[in-house]
């Protein structure tokens, strides 16, 4: 009978299910928290995007659209700053998501809570990229119409990577509640 070390546990560990579920959450919490940093950080580039989209000063001037337009500054950095809150707590729940698998990677009692804060923050961070970028800004605004002013592709490339973890997260496996 062969005996395990707890380091050769551990390494053994490494390709399960809860460590994917980890890992990825984890890439989706760092890169939140570096949109959120670049955009307080360098706040004046992504507030003229936000402006441009929400102006539709670069679609293609369609007057049945271009009545949609917002093109109060006021209104426009309001909806900047509350992406970006919206961002910040976003990075949070996943932040925080990460440090529960990491709790239960080390004690394997469940992942439960860890899996429920990784859906609860993808699911803000599709809200985002889904309903804020590609409904309301893609289509709503036009977006897709600006050759210079268009974070379509940026939100698709968003929505798959949230989509590709939930998917992980969610996968049916032995044990995920067992810590397997």
């Amino acid at each position: 009978m062969a005996r395990t070390t707890p380091s050769r546990f551990r390494f053994d560990r490494l390709g399960t299910l809860p460590v994917a579920a980890a890992v990825l959450t984890a890439t989706v919490a760092l890169y939140l928290v570096f949109v959120v940093f670049g955009n307080v950080t360098d706040f004046g580039t992504n507030r003229d995007f936000v402006r441009h989209v929400l102006a539709m000063d670069t679609t293609f001037g369609d007057p049945d659209l271009m009545w949609r337009a917002i093109t109060s500054t006021a209104l426009q950095d309001l909806a900047y700053v509350a992406i970006i809150v919206w961002e910040a707590l976003t990075a949070a729940v996943l932040v925080l998501a990460t440090a529960r698998w990491l709790r239960a990677l080390r004690a394997p009692t469940g992942y439960g809570g860890a899996r429920r804060t990784t859906t609860l923050g993808l699911l803000m961070f599709m809200l985002l990229f889904g309903v804020g970028f590609l409904a309301i800004g893609g289509e709503w605004f036009a977006m897709w119409q600006s050759s210079h002013w268009n974070g379509v592709e940026a939100a698709v490339r968003n929505l798959l990577l949230a989509g590709v973890v939930l998917v992980v997260v969610h996968l049916p496996a032995e044990r995920w509640d067992g810590g397997s």
